[in-house]
């Protein structure tokens, strides 16, 4: 398996880990080797920009249409859209779009979101063979856009690459006085910076003006429904914008779903569980086939990968990065995460732990810089940074760090190998300078909405399945769709069942089994 073979099969798929108070938030999973306008080297400490108060109404955003041009094979333009819809004559921003034309018969456009929060959407259109099947690219536009505050539409910033690199290097389980206080520096720094370079787009980046950002995204597509496509964090924007816009919802598929309701350490106990089933499964599969080389069983093995990291964590291991690097019991975690994400990237996370083993942590930083999108010294875009503003405006609960061991029993139950470090990850928001001015505490339910088709897989860490069977209750015109298996997300995955129902769903209108298994 190549290197470029790894990151697309990860490619803008996200995972909600928590890694302490030093880096929170989802991390980004993609490839930005041929992403157009890649941002390389640290990003320009000026506020995102903004028109100023001209006194247009809503209606004049809604009126718009975009203006397309050629951009590789594809098709790029820009949205405007109000800075605060709660005044939105005072000052707008622009969005990224792309669009990849249907192939064939043309039934329509679908919006895609790949997740995050923080995933560009434009390289979802760039990448759109990956993600679709060919019935789907035949019959729809394939529409990607950066969601606000994220790629290259209006994007928050926070800190300088060499910042961003001690942040993430830290240790997201900080278990002396010098690194717990470095965890608080760190946090002090994120969000001072937050503020200083973001400006007052750093406070309007939520889920709920993502949302409404698509609303006016369908009026200037010509769209009188809105065809939506979201994998992870995308189906919590998809459920925001059926509760927002149920009269507008067309066909709506959510993969890989979150359940709106949890809390942020509700979502954290779930998502901790879920990599820590990720990993057995991984172990298990070693073990079945013989001769596994972390141990033979399960227990044994997380044995040897706990004990690897505690090792890590009193030495960082040497690599044979250009740069000089070396592997940090943080960095360390993000490699390990990476490849939970899909069984198909598990051969990838063998050779990591083997070359970490033999004290050689350079394959374990690949992924690291892959899962962070990290590419040659710098970061590809500002997803790093995205995900920790918009989550907490979405939701600023936070506990401090001296009430982080109490949380233990409840994390480490969850999870042996990951509970610490997700409950570290409960002090994430401490901190944070801006304050939603939208409804960032939204009950979800869809009243009133079309059929919304939810999938959930059994065994996907970055979404535990327990999740999507929540969203698909609370929806009111909930679909679930279950596929038994392992990974991130359903569709496209080699289960003929789940992607005949999704096909016959977008491309037919007809309405899966509630309840399916596939």
């Amino acid at each position: 398996m190549s290197k470029r073979t790894l990151i697309v099969l990860v490619v803008s798929l996200w995972v909600l880990v928590i890694a302490g108070a030093a880096a929170a938030g989802i991390v980004l999973l993609r490839d930005d080797s041929d992403s157009d306008g890649a941002k390389g080297g640290d990003r320009a400490a000026e506020p995102a920009p903004t028109e100023g108060p001209d006194g247009r109404s809503l209606e004049d955003f809604y009126g718009q249409r975009i203006t397309w041009t050629r951009c590789d094979q594809n098709e790029c333009g820009t949205l405007e859209v109000p800075v605060d819809y709660q005044n939105p004559g005072d000052g707008s921003i622009k969005l990224a779009v792309e669009r990849t034309r249907a192939t064939g018969d043309r039934i329509g456009s679908l919006v895609v979101n790949p997740g995050g929060p923080g995933a560009p959407g434009t390289d979802t259109a760039k990448d759109a063979d990956f993600y679709f099947a060919q019935e789907l690219r035949a019959a729809y536009d394939i529409v990607g856009f950066d969601p606000r505050g994220t790629g290259d539409s209006a994007p928050v910033d926070c800190l300088t690459d060499d910042a961003l690199d001690a942040y993430v290097a830290a240790d997201p389980d900080p278990d002396t006085p010098e690194e717990v206080a470095t965890a608080k520096d760190n946090s002090e720094q994120f969000w001072s910076g937050c503020q200083a370079r973001s400006g007052a787009v750093g406070g309007h980046v939520s889920t709920v003006e993502a949302a409404r950002d698509m609303d006016v995204l369908r009026a200037a597509l010509g769209e009188d429904q809105l065809d939506y496509f979201g994998f992870s964090y995308g189906t919590r924007l998809g459920a925001t914008y059926a509760e927002l816009f149920p009269d507008k919802v067309g066909r709506l598929a959510l993969d890989g779903a979150v359940d709106p309701s949890l809390s942020p350490r509700e979502g954290a106990l779930s998502q901790a569980k879920g990599f820590e089933t990720a990993l057995r499964s991984y172990l298990q599969n070693c073990v079945d086939e013989g001769s596994c080389f972390l141990g033979a069983s399960v227990d044994a093995g997380l044995r040897t990968i706990t004990d690897l990291l505690a090792a890590i964590d009193a030495k960082p291991l040497p690599t044979k990065d250009p740069e000089g690097r070396d592997l940090s019991v943080g960095l360390a975690f993000y490699g390990l995460i990476l490849p939970l994400y899909s069984e198909e990237n598990w051969p990838y996370l063998d050779d990591a732990l083997k070359q970490a083993i033999d004290g050689d942590g350079s394959t374990l930083l690949f992924l690291a810089d892959t899962y962070g999108s990290r590419q040659n010294g710098t970061y590809t875009d500002n997803s790093l940074e995205a995900i920790s503003v918009i989550n907490c405006l979405d939701d600023p609960w936070s506990i401090t760090p001296d009430q982080v061991p109490g949380q233990f029993p409840d994390f480490e139950k969850a999870s042996p190998t990951f509970g610490d470090v997700f409950a570290w990850g409960l002090t994430a928001c401490n901190g944070i300078p801006f304050t939603s001015t939208d409804e960032p505490d939204l009950k979800i339910d869809g009243s009133g909405a079309a059929p919304i088709v939810v999938l959930g897989t059994t065994r996907d860490p970055a979404t535990p399945y327990e999740e999507a069977v929540a969203m698909a209750d609370q929806l009111e015109s909930g679909v679930l769709i279950s596929r038994d298996g392992d990974g991130h997300t359903a569709y496209n995955k080699g289960n003929a069942c789940v992607d005949d129902a999704v096909h016959g769903y977008l491309l037919e209108g007809t309405v899966p089994q509630d309840g399916l298994t596939c």
